[in-house]
Formats: structure tokens, sequence, C-alpha cells
């Protein structure tokens, strides 16, 4: 039974206006004395050009951090990286029990021990279908179909209500590999009554309901039956639906399957152990791959979002120490590029068929489904659930407004339109956004987390746009220079529009500019610099049209 003064509360702190860094906060009781759960801890990929240095990004959890002493654990829905990526940088800011089925505990765990001084998490299994309780939250684990084993939706149980937290999810009958989501679950569920279905919004801009896993296995194993040479398969690495149907595929037609790449090799040790490549032949590590005849072997790859460290993209510029290949060969791509790689994959597509190379893309052929849920796949979870709250999630600003137009005409008056850090009251009373707390990124730059206002990335934009110039200067006790000043240019052109000498305008400025001034202001180093400083923008500027960083250091001798 719930108090005077309870309120259910839901705070998604990453993956509201944006994909991927999935983490939200649920907390139960009244303002000054609520107990949280935390939903996901997830990470996003840095392919914004206006971030040059950063690869990673994480959900700021500052606001979980002030809730640490009442934060009863985090449920992980499922083992992708936008769901999990952020644990082992940011786990150690709360250090609280993290609750997940075996295939994504054990997925976490083999991460972990994969990255050098990665903390010891504190990881508890929950069995499929499994229940647990948190304070006032009873938690229900229910499996839903995705493009990745054991992914869950959570039915969070409270004294004023129930919210249905979907996670990623899809329909789909014949899955492959990994769980499909029940009607008759989910119907259960809204004849109890869903006071909040917190719902993905990824493919709610697409009609109709997506294709099945099966209906790319067969098409997948009729490319690979086809193929007179090697065929690769790119997809994620995740994905063991889609890699146990090219090992299908292969052995219909007496290929080997070998898997390249480290993520790769990683989660199908995880999936072997937990039983879900069972009933296929050895898949065999990179090293046998030049011993296997060409028309013989069928490569599984990491890269299928043109990461330049990963297999697919050392293979396309020949730079593989044990995978190549030769044209008439076959590359599929059993994936789509995530908004934002869209030009490093084409990149590498493009130079696989300059090299003769075929290259196969869902634009084309049906060898890629999406893990989530068209509009007609989202027309059915309203249609059993009936929630009286709609808060759409995982999603940028479009897929969250077209999601929270959608809701209304699935007969859900009240639309929550939620961002990172609203702070949303969904019970007792009408849903309602109370406050804002803060929300934002944390940026993995080298091996240091830097806040997203650090001066660090902005000051990096402007040198890659601009160059640097640093200049050494060394004047005397009078205000005398002595010997030539030291320059040296870094990203400046070496001539400027009517083919001046870029390095010789600075100097002839930096002389210019220490004549002009008096022997008194000579002798302020930092009248000096400040007065070179300007000098040199200003004259790079006149022959180039831009205005370096620069660098003036004052030695006094």
């Amino acid at each position: 039974m719930s108090n005077k003064g309870d309120e259910l509360i839901f705070v998604p702190l990453g993956g509201v206006g944006e994909i991927g860094m999935n983490a939200g906060l649920y907390g139960f009781g009244p303002p000054k004395a609520r107990k949280w759960i935390m939903v996901d801890l997830g990470m996003g990929f840095a392919s914004e050009e206006h971030l040059p240095g950063v690869d990673l990004m994480y959900p700021d959890l500052s606001f979980a951090e002030e809730q640490r002493e009442n934060l009863l654990g985090i449920l992980i829905t499922h083992g992708h990286e936008d769901h999990i990526g952020a644990i082992g940088e940011m786990w150690p800011k709360l250090k609280v029990p993290i609750y997940a089925t075996r295939f994504t505990k054990n997925l976490i765990e083999a991460r972990r021990l994969g990255e050098p001084g990665a903390p010891k998490v504190d990881m508890r299994e929950v069995p499929a279908d499994g229940r647990l309780d948190l304070g006032p939250f009873s938690i229900e684990y229910v499996p839903v179909a995705h493009s990745i084993p054991e992914a869950n939706a959570l039915a969070i149980r409270t004294p004023l209500g129930l919210v249905l937290h979907t996670g990623d999810w899809k329909l789909d009958d014949t899955p492959v590999a990994g769980n499909s989501t029940s009607e008759e679950t989910f119907t259960r569920l809204g004849e109890e009554g869903v006071l909040a279905l917190v719902c993905d919004s990824t493919n709610v801009t697409r009609e109709g309901r997506s294709p099945s896993e099966s209906e790319v296995a067969a098409h997948l194993a009729e490319l690979i039956r086809n193929s007179p040479h090697r065929v690769a398969v790119t997809t994620f690495a995740s994905n063991v639906a889609r890699m146990r149907a090219v090992c299908l595929a292969a052995q219909a037609c007496g290929r080997d399957v070998v898997a390249v790449g480290r993520a790769m090799d990683r989660v199908i040790d995880v999936a072997r152990e937990c039983g879900y490549l069972d009933g296929l032949p050895e898949i065999r590590g990179a090293e046998a791959y030049g011993y296997l005849p060409r028309e013989k072997v069928v490569a599984l790859l990491t890269g299928s979002q043109g990461e330049a460290r990963a297999a697919l993209a050392r293979v396309s510029r020949d730079e593989h120490p044990e995978i190549a290949l030769s044209p008439g060969d076959r590359v599929i791509f059993s994936s789509r590029a995530i908004p934002g790689n869209e030009r490093a994959v084409g990149a590498i597509i493009n130079d696989l068929i300059e090299a003769g190379i075929q290259v196969i893309t869902d634009r084309t052929e049906l060898v890629h489904v999406s893990g989530h849920p068209r509009r007609d796949e989202m027309a059915a979870m309203y249609r059993w659930t009936k929630p009286k709250i709609a808060v759409p999630v995982h999603g940028e600003a479009l897929h969250l407004a077209e999601h929270a137009t959608f809701a209304r005409k699935q007969g859900v008056d009240q639309v929550v339109k939620a961002r990172n850090g609203t702070l949303i009251r969904l019970a007792p009373g009408e849903p309602e956004i109370v406050t804002h707390v803060k929300s934002g990124r944390i940026f993995k730059d080298g091996n240091v987390l830097v806040d997203s206002n650090d001066r660090a990335i902005p000051e990096r934009r402007k040198l890659a746009f601009t160059g640097i110039v640093s200049v050494a200067i060394a004047l005397d006790k009078n205000g005398e220079v002595k010997g030539e000043p030291s320059i040296d240019l870094m990203g400046l052109p070496s001539y400027g529009r009517k083919g001046e000498v870029i390095i010789d305008v600075i100097g002839d400025a930096v002389e210019r500019t220490i004549n002009g001034l008096s022997r008194v202001k000579r002798r302020d180093s930092e009248a000096v610099e400040n007065a070179v400083d300007r000098s040199i923008r200003s004259a790079v500027n006149e022959v180039w049209g831009k205005k370096p960083a620069c660098h003036v250091m004052v030695v006094e001798v």
C-alpha cells in the first residue's frame, strides 16, 4: 500500500532525445525519502565531427550519484553496448548490484575481463521470466524478441501502479536465436492494468512490420550457396541469431566458418556457454583462414559500422595480417549503418568495390532486419497493454514526436514528452514534468573521462579548422631580441592566396611587431606575447582568410 506523500517518478538520464547511452531512474516514495532503481547503463559512439579525439560517450550520472544511498540496483534489459557499455567506467560512481539474465551477465563479465583495470562489478543473475523485489519495487523480467539473445522488457510494479519499460523489442515469431514477444504475456499485463508504457521509438517512422530473422537467414543461405568464391559477412558481433544463420548456411553448402575480431570471439564464447550455438560445427579462428580453399570458407567479420581498427576496415585496406579478399569474392553487410557512421561504412564499401569485390547490402537484398518495432508492431503493443500513460523513449527528437502522435492515435490521452533530465511524476494524479535535473554527456578522451563542458574539446575543434602557430622569442633584460625567433606551424597551408610564403609572413609580422614596441613594453613578457599573437593572427588572416590559434612564448635571457 502507498502512503500519503508517496510518488512514482521516472527520470531518463540518457537515450531520450538521442540514440544510445540508455539510462533511466525510477523512484518511489515521498520527495525527501525516495528509493530508486536504474534501468540500463549504456554508452554512445562519438561519431560527430565536432568531437575530435572522442570515441565514446556516457550519460552524466550526477543526479544518480546524489541518490546513491537510496539506489537499490541497476536492472539491465539486454546486452547491447548502448545499454551496458558504460558499466565499466560509470559503475564505480554508484557501486550497487547489477541484475541481468545469464547471457547478458556473462557478456558483461567477458567484456570486463577484456578491459585492463576494469572494476569487479557486483553482478547478480536473474532467471528467464524471473522476478525480484527491491524495496517498494517488484520487477518482472518479460522476454521480448530483439537482435540479441535474452532481451527483456521490465514490468515494474509499485503501490501506485505498474510501469512497463519495454527496452528494445520487436515482434518475431521465428527469431532463430533468443526470445519471441508473447502476445499472451503482454495481454495479461494489460488486463492487470498498465499505468505507463515507457516504449522504444526507434522505428516509429516506418510503416508495417519488420521481417523475421528467419527470412534473413533464408536469404543469407541463398547468397552464400550461390557464391563461387569466398564470402565474408559483417554484422553486429552481438547478433547471435545472424551468426547462427551464417553458420547453418555454411554448413549446408560444405563451408567452414572463420570468426575474425575480438568482439566476435567474445560473443561466440558467451553464446556457446549459454547454448545458443549448440548443434553447429566449430567456428574456427582467423589463423585457419589462409589454409581453407577459396570456395570453402565464410568469414564472420567485425566492423559493420566502419570502425577503423575493426577487422573489415583492415581487410578493405589490405592491412589485415591473416585475412585477404580477391576480385570476385563477396562481402555481405548484414547490418545497417547507425546514424553518424554512414561515411565510414561508405568508405569501406567503396574500397572493396574498387578492389573488384562484390558488395551486398540491405539496400538491394534482405540481409538485415532491425531489432526494433515498426508501427504495426507498436500498435499491437498498445492494443495489448492499454496503458493510461505513454512515455516515448529511445529515439531522437523526430522519433519521440512521431511516437507521441502515434500513441494518441492508439487512444492514449496522456502522453509525456520526456527528455534527458526531466523528472516526471507518473502518479498520483495526472502525469507531469515536475522539474529538470542535471543530465548530459561524459566523454571518454583517451583514458580520461571529461565533462562535455571541458575546454579541451572546443579547443581541439578550433585547431582542426585553423591550425596553430608556435613562436618562441628570446629577449634580454633590456628588451633586445637575441637570435632569431623560433617559429613552428601545424595545420596551416604553405602559401597564401597570392603565393605568399606563410612562414615568412609570420616572421615578418613578429619582427615588425617587436620593432614597433617601446623598450619599456619589450621588458613586459606578457605585453610582447599579446602583441605578437594579435599581429600573427591578423597577418595570416590577410593572406589565408583564417586566424590560427597562436602560442607565443617569451624567454628572458
